[in-house]
């Protein structure tokens, strides 16, 4: 399968996720299903959960991803994070790119369901586009302080090229 055209910004940040082939995966806002694809050429006996709040979102990556929903790789959600009930035991990684909940309202009730289900050395990785100097320093700053509140260490990556940060929190 050739993989459909991807920004760079969400090649770099899955090339920082470093996803192995047994992962277990979770992605938050999976809109156009196009990190979704990356990831789950990655994985062989691993797998993502992708969920949005969005049903175009849920759609569209259905849609992109069928190849992998039919191999038992991908599960596609319409449900927000508050709600979720993660159906596997321990997470390797979260991944979530131009997230807004991690920086617009409280989210430690999320934060806590995500360390507990995070596997020992797991991590939470928060990537933001860079090209939004407006809001770019809020993001980081309040993400930032969202996670260690939740008992993250915080760690930061940065590409120039494309524009993007990410922040990690690791358990």
């Amino acid at each position: 399968m050739a993989l459909q055209t991807i920004p760079a910004r969400i090649r770099w940040a899955v090339e920082v996720l470093d996803v192995q082939p047994a992962d277990q995966v979770l992605e938050i806002g999976c809109g156009q299903g196009q990190a979704a694809e990356l990831i789950c050429s990655r994985l062989k006996t691993g797998k993502l959960l992708a969920i949005d709040r969005s049903e175009s979102g849920v759609d569209r990556t259905k849609r992109r991803c069928a190849e992998f929903i039919s191999a038992g790789r991908l599960a596609v959600r319409h449900i927000d994070l508050a709600t979720l009930r993660i159906p596997v035991k321990r997470l390797d990684k979260v991944f979530a790119f131009n997230v807004n909940l991690f920086w617009v309202r409280d989210c430690q009730d999320e934060l806590a369901l995500l360390h507990e289900r995070l596997s020992p050395g797991g991590a939470i990785f928060l990537f933001y586009d860079a090209s939004r100097p407006d809001q770019l320093p809020t993001a980081l700053e309040k993400a930032s302080a969202a996670l260690v509140q939740a008992g993250f260490r915080v760690s930061v990556v940065e590409s120039k090229s494309p524009a993007a940060i990410g922040l990690i929190g690791r358990r």
